[in-house]
């Protein structure tokens, strides 16, 4: 549709944009539920860049999406026409194993709360945003759309998969019922400027690269470098490592797998996994919100690049990026997690989208952005 948006200067002076999506003329406000986020973050510069002006944004202070009364107040207030719902708690292995309540609870409060809003208030469309982990553990790979529900989840992150099936599942009846335009998007693993670098909560990828950093500054002696890094990055265990000895640093950091000759990963290194930078996820839901409406979709559509590789090629890429020198040691004690998660893009490419950034040239991306931020 085209989305004529009204925006005032400073001297009040009103000035139109007439947007293409879908062909429609309309005036819309978008509300990014998450924008702060690594996901939210990269969708309004995607926004932005296109041309779009009338964007709704709150912050967790401003507004609790966890909390039904106040994201009803919110949705009145403001009358969003277009929702992209991206707000989410996410975490690696170990935080979804620690958390499991919060996971569920949260993500599951989160889109039931945004969702019904939106169909209370004449949301025009709606884009839920989910997670690869919403897949049975052993489903034939590439992962199929048609395989949600034919087996049983990954135990370590079932909390979190649970909440987003139900979100998945939420939109698609309330299309049936209520004939909204309400659809469901399924990124693989992301990564990108402004992800979670906390060695305690992170995924995979942003631990990878803080580990491998904060031993190459160990290698060089650079303690006033990892000071300013703790400084700005909490680590996870609780201490104000910033105003410690350098004694002190090495001791701290040596259990979390990082010394100054070696880099420490959980796991075996054999399990696969597909990632996709998170700007060309921005490009990928800005595409489908122009271009496609849920009774084309279908339940849902999963974004990924179609290819993956192995957690022990992904820590090589990352150390050589980083540019660390030292060995690479797994525990195998850890848990693995799913032994394979590739999507099936099939579908998405058919629509007419395709990832563009490469793993290398992303990784390069975003440990520029690690070291400027």
């Amino acid at each position: 549709m085209t989305i004529c948006i009204e925006v005032y200067d400073e001297n009040e002076n009103r000035k139109n944009y007439r947007l293409k999506v879908n062909g429609v003329e309309s005036a819309g406000k978008i509300f990014v539920a998450g924008h702060n986020g690594m996901v939210g973050s990269a969708l309004m510069r995607k926004l932005r860049e296109q041309g779009y002006s009338n964007l709704l944004t709150a912050s967790h202070q401003e507004l609790d999406l966890r909390r039904q009364a106040d994201v009803e107040a919110f949705f009145f207030k403001n009358k969003p026409d277009y929702v992209f719902l991206g707000a989410a708690k996410v975490g690696g292995i170990l935080a979804n194993s620690t958390y499991k309540a919060e996971f569920i609870y949260d993500n599951l409060s989160i889109a039931t709360n945004v969702i019904e809003a939106a169909y209370r208030n004449g949301v025009k469309k709606l884009l839920n945003l989910g997670s690869s982990c919403i897949f049975p553990r052993m489903a034939p790979q590439p992962l199929k759309e048609s395989s949600l529900l034919t087996g049983p989840l990954e135990t370590t992150n079932e909390p979190y998969a649970i909440a987003k099936i139900a979100a998945i599942k939420l939109c698609r009846y309330y299309n049936e019922q209520y004939g909204t335009d309400y659809l469901s998007a399924m990124p693989t693993n992301l990564y990108g400027p402004r992800d979670n670098y906390d060695l305690e909560k992170s995924h995979v990828l942003p631990a990878l690269i803080r580990k491998f950093h904060l031993a190459q500054l160990l290698h060089e002696q650079q303690f006033d470098s990892i000071r300013e890094d703790i400084r700005k990055r909490t680590v996870g265990f609780g201490l104000q490592l910033h105003q410690k000895s350098d004694t002190d640093i090495v001791a701290a950091l040596g259990p979390l797998g990082i010394t100054a000759n070696t880099v420490a990963l959980w796991g075996s290194g054999q399990p696969f996994r597909e990632f996709l930078y998170v700007d060309d996820l921005a490009d990928a839901l800005v595409f489908l919100m122009q271009k496609h409406h849920a009774s084309e979709i279908g339940e849902f559509v999963s974004i990924g690049t179609g290819i993956d590789l192995q957690i022990s090629q992904l820590a090589q890429l990352v150390r050589t990026v980083v540019n660390f020198k030292g060995d690479i040691v797994y525990d195998s004690s850890r848990l693995d997690g799913t032994p394979q998660k590739l999507l099936d893009v099939t579908h998405l490419n058919r629509l007419g989208w395709k990832a563009s950034t490469s793993l290398e040239e992303g990784l390069r991306k975003t440990y520029d952005w690690y070291l400027r931020s």
